[in-house]
């Protein structure tokens, strides 16, 4: 019986690369390969259709695994367990208790408080903390940098005087003056001479963490991916060396650091972010000579993108929020903070903040995303991306170090320089709709209204810390990817007369109808009251419906054919008493423009610019 067992398919022969590509060729029937199909990623490289087993054997990561140098696999290999956070903005220390203890049973075990400077005191860490068990729930804290050393010198008192296990003690408090110079131009550097004495102050607790890495400001200000992760390691670098040049041992040093890392929504490239960023700072931390290799397992906050959020068709953020958290997940970080989807027009509700944790929680408690440590390993397209990426970011790595480490880069405004090119390319992609917000850019709601919402400004750490004059230093901006749209959309909204958009159908169905719904995505992204129809079998029939409906916007949609003989007739006939537009790019376009006719919507228009032509001829205001 034994002698008859054959591999399954073993008669058939494994196609090579070449024949693979051989055969994509001849399906392409002459199209070129490299544009057809070939990614081109905005973080530096290309990404081709297909990987094969031998694509993976230049590269090391496959061999590595987890919970062993360079972590690149994680830092577990028991599980993939991580800590599900929600941050506090505390306004009334009594209340933010209450709300802690409140959401510590329902799934948080990783809390986050965020205290003006105006109340630290001790008084106020006794009230937080009350009821709360600090060796066995996480905690977290922020304040301004100026403030940073106190806190940190009140939490180790107080850590010290209830008597905790000082093993068990899980947390950080995020001293990071360089955020303030990124983020609001502002001369930090004089605090950088308390990162010794800080680090000091919590020492004997060795799983508490007292410097940030705030890379997640540049991801919501809308670096790229390879720009987030390149910078984070920079600035991570700039750290230690501060803290080593001032006598703190190398794996001290390296242990008090916490990298706060956003999600953004491109999903496989994400997962090899963080697996890339564990393996890259192991790599820089090993140059310090370390004790222990312990010391080089990278501690990663993510939280979930605010730069991809809309406020209008606000419920896909739980989508792009999911998928992100899944990505976070997945790549096996050691916690997580789920952006609530209302944060873009109000302070998150009860309802929002519940959505949030639930979203985590249904990942680990239903998906058990939980229980498989790095999922991903293997996966030839998810080994090549982090290859590729880490390639990518150490080269900006490396060149931030050559103009003198991130402090300098960030006091020369290369930094912030860097970014915002990155943010006004996406916004102009996004314009264009390269890049696509669902319920936004694409696919609107047509019948939506703001219901009184209004775009809040981004909380960027203290309060009352507006300057009073131009700062010294550039700093970034933080527009989301949607921002313009929104504002182009509201000012629609609240106009004397929202315009309404007739689609005059006629002709060839297919292209009719095709044309019909990508004007009205087209007009409806300015909130454009849209009205469809099934069809005319006149030009002049469509336009006195259209007149009837009291529109103010007549769309031809047909075929390019057809519009050579019904364009100008239709033009002609509405004679002015509405705005006519052509849905399409004929090749008699020029003709069409000669007889009067100058607005035509097609793939190839800037949505935004033309939208906000079409208001001002509208007189929308």
């Amino acid at each position: 019986m034994s002698e008859n067992k054959k591999k399954l398919f073993a008669e058939f022969k494994a196609p090579t690369k070449q024949e693979w590509l051989d055969k994509i060729q001849v399906d392409l029937k002459g199209a070129d390969f490299d544009k057809k199909l070939v990614w081109r990623t905005n973080e530096g490289f290309n990404v081709p259709p297909f990987y094969r087993r031998e694509d993976l054997e230049t590269l090391k990561t496959p061999d590595s695994l987890p919970d062993e140098f360079p972590y690149v696999r994680g830092n577990h290999k028991a599980d993939n367990a991580w800590r599900v956070r929600q941050d506090i903005r505390v306004e009334d220390p009594k209340a933010a208790n209450q709300k802690a203890l409140d959401i510590l049973n329902k799934g948080i075990d990783s809390l986050g408080f965020r205290i003006p400077r105006q109340l630290v005191s001790k008084e106020t860490i006794e009230t937080l903390l009350d009821g709360i068990l600090c060796d066995i729930v996480e905690v977290n804290f922020r304040t301004c940098p100026r403030r940073t050393l106190e806190l940190a010198q009140i939490i180790a008192e107080y850590y010290d005087k209830k008597g905790y296990d000082k093993e068990k003690i899980v947390g950080s408090i995020a001293f990071d003056p360089i955020e303030k110079i990124i983020t609001k131009g502002k001369d930090t550097t004089p605090l950088l001479a308390q990162l010794p004495q800080i680090v000091e102050a919590t020492k004997d607790y060795p799983h508490f963490r007292s410097i940030a890495i705030d890379a997640v400001k540049l991801s919501d200000a809308g670096a790229y991916i390879s720009q987030e992760l390149g910078y984070a390691l920079a600035w991570g670098n700039e750290y230690m060396q501060q803290a080593t040049d001032a006598g703190i041992d190398t794996d001290t040093a390296a242990e008090s650091i916490k990298f706060n890392l956003g999600i953004s929504g491109n999903y496989f490239m994400e997962i090899a972010k963080f697996r890339a960023a564990r393996m890259l700072w192991a790599d820089i931390v090993k140059q310090y000579e370390p004790k222990s290799d312990k010391a080089c397992q990278m501690c990663v906050n993510a939280i979930t993108s605010r730069y991809n959020q809309t406020l209008f068709d606000s419920y896909v953020n739980l989508l792009r929020s999911q998928t992100e958290t899944m990505s976070a997940a997945l790549a096996g970080v050691h916690s997580i903070v789920v952006t609530p989807f209302d944060a873009p027009y109000e302070q998150p509700t009860d309802f929002s903040e519940r959505i949030a944790r639930n979203q985590q929680l249904l990942l680990k408690e239903e998906s058990h995303f939980d229980k498989v440590v790095d999922p991903g390993a293997g996966s030839y397209f998810i080994e090549e991306l982090t290859a590729s990426l880490a390639a990518e970011a150490w080269k900006l790595f490396l060149a931030t170090e050559e103009q003198g480490g991130f402090l300098e880069a960030c006091k020369q405004g290369t930094v912030q320089d860097a970014v915002m090119a990155s943010t006004q390319k996406r916004h102009a992609d996004t314009a264009k709709r390269k890049e696509f917000i669902l319920g936004t850019n694409q696919f609107p709601n047509f019948t939506e209204k703001s219901d009184g919402k209004e775009p809040i400004a981004c909380h960027c750490g203290c309060h009352h810390d507006a300057p009073a004059e131009e700062p010294p230093f550039k700093h970034i901006t933080f527009d989301r990817m949607s921002s313009e749209f929104e504002q182009l959309r509201l000012e629609t909204e609240h106009a004397e007369k929202v315009p309404v958009a007739f689609m005059l159908t006629i002709g060839n169905l297919a292209w009719r109808q095709a044309r019909a719904q990508f004007s009205s995505n087209f007009l409806a992204t300015a909130g454009y009251q849209i009205i469809d129809n099934l069809g005319f079998p006149t030009v002049e029939e469509g336009i006195d419906a259209a007149l009837k409906a009291g529109a103010d916007v007549v769309v031809l949609c047909s075929s390019d054919e057809e519009y050579a003989t019904l364009a100008v007739p239709a033009f002609k006939y509405l004679a002015g008493r509405a705005m006519f537009v052509v849905a399409g790019a004929p090749e008699c376009m020029e003709e069409l423009k000669k007889e009067g006719i100058e607005n035509f919507i097609h793939v190839r228009c800037n949505v935004l610019e033309t939208m906000r032509e079409y208001n001002k001829k509208l007189n929308v205001k």
